[in-house]
């Protein structure tokens, strides 16, 4: 741990770009990332219990919902639902608009065009097999934006896992 920074999350990448600390890597920031500044905010960016990910588990708690997190669906394939309903058999995931393309909200990177263009395509094809792979061994999967709001994808989720509408 560097000296007098947090030992993690988007403080330490915020210190680590205001102190120069991730400036003593090979190639000025040692890694791929356009920028120092780039690096950090990257660093930055949760893989899991983001903001619209609890709005949504919240909001599917308080229609008596109850769910596994973070878990693989099936075993030995390394993809990670959201939430995970195991007995209905309901695999939950949470894109966010930029990571995963949405083509409602997603912005083309201006900086580092290629390398991003290519890792978003990448995402999509991957989500894509991901939803493939899940159905083929039974599964129902719901794929919620993470605009969407969370008593919507909430009241989806519910159909899914209970066949119906929440409150009926």
């Amino acid at each position: 741990m560097l000296s007098g920074l947090p030992s993690s999350g988007p403080l330490r990448a915020e210190a680590a770009v205001r102190t120069g600390a991730a400036s003593h890597e090979p190639g000025g920031n040692g890694s791929w990332a356009s920028s120092t500044a780039a690096r950090a905010v990257m660093r930055g960016n949760k893989g899991r219990d983001t903001r619209p990910e609890l709005a949504v588990r919240s909001a599917a708690h308080a229609l008596g919902l109850r769910y596994r997190v973070g878990i693989r669906p099936i075993p030995g394939v390394r993809r990670t639902a959201d939430l995970v309903f195991t007995r209905a058999k309901v695999a939950v995931f949470v894109d966010g608009c930029f990571w995963h393309g949405c083509p409602e909200h997603h912005r083309p990177a201006t900086v580092n065009q290629e390398f991003w263009t290519s890792k978003i395509q990448g995402n999509v094809a991957r989500d894509a097999d991901t939803n493939a792979r899940l159905m083929e061994a039974g599964w129902r999967v719901v794929r919620i934006w993470e605009h969407e709001q969370p008593a919507a994808a909430a009241a989806k989720i519910f159909a899914a896992v209970r066949g119906g509408t929440p409150g009926l």
